[in-house]
């Protein structure tokens, strides 16, 4: 299968790109160390593969709504708001 075949059949099912669905696993796995292993965001941005904290916090904001460090203290407190994928 060709590099672009395998892109068209993967973004079909999942309705995202390769890419897309790597940073949101990635970003799935920083919460789950946030919340599990009472990381702190760069350290647990770390682990999943960034580099940068301030790009790992604004991801991580596009997709839980919040930056890492309010979003783990309002889920700690409300755990019934954890969304699994």
């Amino acid at each position: 299968m060709s590099p672009s075949a395998l892109h068209q059949h993967f973004k079909a099912i999942t309705a995202m790109s390769p890419l897309q669905y790597q940073k949101q696993l990635r970003l799935q796995e920083a919460r789950r160390l946030i919340l599990a292993q009472g990381l702190d965001a760069a350290t647990a941005g770390h682990n999943v593969g960034y580099d940068s904290p301030s790009q790992f916090s604004r991801e991580y904001s596009r997709l839980f709504g919040a930056p890492p460090l309010r979003d783990a203290t309002r889920l700690r407190t409300r755990p019934e708001l954890v969304r699994t994928a």
